[in-house]
């Protein structure tokens, strides 16, 4: 396999050849050049894998370096993208070369966790993946949806009450009164946005660390990639003591046979600090003269604007798997993160791709004291063992489990965990819940 189809990265020229195996699998009208341009914000040359066919590139895979939240705490993951195979060169295993080359990658650089979303969720639970975050997909009627409440500031004013001072903790409550709302273009926004968005990632397992080049890539909104819709916008929440949200968003005009309007929205990301903050953004966006329909992507399954109108089927909702999760080193992933309940259990787990993680694993925790930090209580030790085991599974139920949003009791209904021991599933699914559910709002 290595020999007639060798692995290995490819430089920045290289770029464009590179990512014409997923412009085809991915059945794209936008050119290669175009993604390029797109890819060099965020390029990783040494992480940039190509399967060679002579001197053709014919599969391609990439990962890209996170840091990832996760119950309690923050640890270094893999975002793994571009994974295709070109259609001739199907069958041949390619992908699960590539797939091997890049967790061996990932283990060599101490990474514990890799993460990615799976075009097709049949593919990687084979590779060790597991669908641990859901999310939601929202088309709104704005003709009817209203929302229960609106605070004064929903409006622009220059008039709004200071904001109460802010808890010390990261991702705390800032305040409680109103905001104003300021629209901008995203690049005058950065800042802002940056603030908001880092205030809410550590409170959120699933979220990643955003570097300068992502922040690039999120605001780049290049014209091929508008599909007839407006420039992006930034709308920001703020009060005096600074931003509290933020909304990133484009609108389509439209109208009907008789002239009626018509028009469209796409939320591409909406953060808030607080409740005020959300709900003023929500009753803008909601409310805007001549835009009839609202659709927002990849929003977190306990999102509060159902619960924000007065009739919540106006928000049709679709829910899908989000970021899927796959356990690179477990006994370090596992040790990582946070547990809501106590927990002493032996796991036996396989591991077809990482023989390392295969076998009998005790893990022990205390119960954390905040659902939204780390500590010291809740710290846990995973190390082998020779112990009856009172769980079997594979790892790919164990990084579905991982983000504390897929319960593994699910899993073992769907006969994906053995229970050796009566109660331990239940026990080890309630130790890894975590609240608020983790939420996976940026793609990669």
């Amino acid at each position: 396999m290595s020999l007639r189809y060798p692995i290995r990265p490819v430089g920045r020229d290289d770029l464009t050849a590179f990512i014409e195996p997923s412009r085809q699998a991915f059945n794209t009208d936008w050119s290669a050049a175009s993604i390029a341009g797109l890819d060099e914000m965020v390029f990783e040359p040494e992480r940039t894998l190509a399967a060679f066919d002579g001197d053709r590139i014919v599969g391609s895979a990439v990962a890209y370096s996170f840091g990832l939240t996760v119950p309690g705490g923050d640890v270094p993951a893999a975002g793994v993208s571009s994974v295709a195979v070109l259609p001739s060169h199907r069958r041949r295993g390619i992908l699960s070369a590539l797939m091997a080359s890049q967790i061996a990658d990932v283990l060599g650089r101490g990474e514990p966790v890799a993460a990615l979303f799976a075009s097709e969720s049949a593919i990687y639970q084979r590779y060790g993946y597991g669908p641990a975050v859901a999310e939601q997909r929202y088309v709104i009627n704005c003709r009817v949806a209203r929302l229960r409440s609106r605070p004064e500031a929903a409006h622009p004013a220059s008039d709004a009450v200071p904001a109460a001072d802010a808890e010390a903790r990261p991702g705390a409550v800032r305040a409680t009164g109103p905001v104003t709302l300021r629209i901008t273009e995203p690049t005058s926004a950065l800042r802002e946005m940056a603030e908001v968005y880092e205030a809410v990632r550590p409170t959120r397992p699933g979220m990643i660390s955003r570097s300068a080049g992502w922040w690039d890539l999120a605001i780049s909104d290049p014209e091929f990639a508008r599909r007839g819709r407006s420039p992006l916008l930034s709308l920001i929440a703020e009060d005096d003591s600074g931003p509290r949200g933020y909304a990133l968003y484009a609108t389509k005009d439209d109208w009907d046979a008789d002239g009626i309007a018509d028009g469209a929205m796409v939320v591409h990301e909406l953060f808030s600090a607080d409740p005020v903050a959300c709900e003023a953004l929500w009753a803008d966006l909601l409310s805007r003269d001549l835009v009839t329909t609202a659709r927002a992507y990849r929003r977190p399954v306990d999102d509060p604007l159902p619960f924000l109108l007065t009739e919540s089927r106006q928000v049709r909702t679709r829910q899908s798997d989000g970021l899927w999760i796959r356990l690179v080193d477990l006994p370090a992933a596992l040790a990582a993160r946070r547990y809501l309940r106590p927990v002493d259990l032996v796991i036996e787990v396989a591991d077809a791709l990482v023989p390392a993680n295969a076998g009998r694993w005790r893990l022990r925790a205390a119960a954390a004291e905040r659902t939204w930090q780390a500590a010291e209580a809740g710290e846990a030790i995973c190390e082998r063992t020779t112990a009856d085991p009172d769980i079997a599974l594979d790892v790919s139920a164990l990084g579905a489990a991982y983000l504390g949003g897929t319960r593994l009791s699910a899993l073992a209904g769907a006969g994906q965990i053995a229970e050796l021991r009566h109660g331990a599933v239940a026990e080890l699914s309630s130790a890894m819940s975590w609240d608020p559910a983790p939420w996976a709002p940026i793609m990669f």
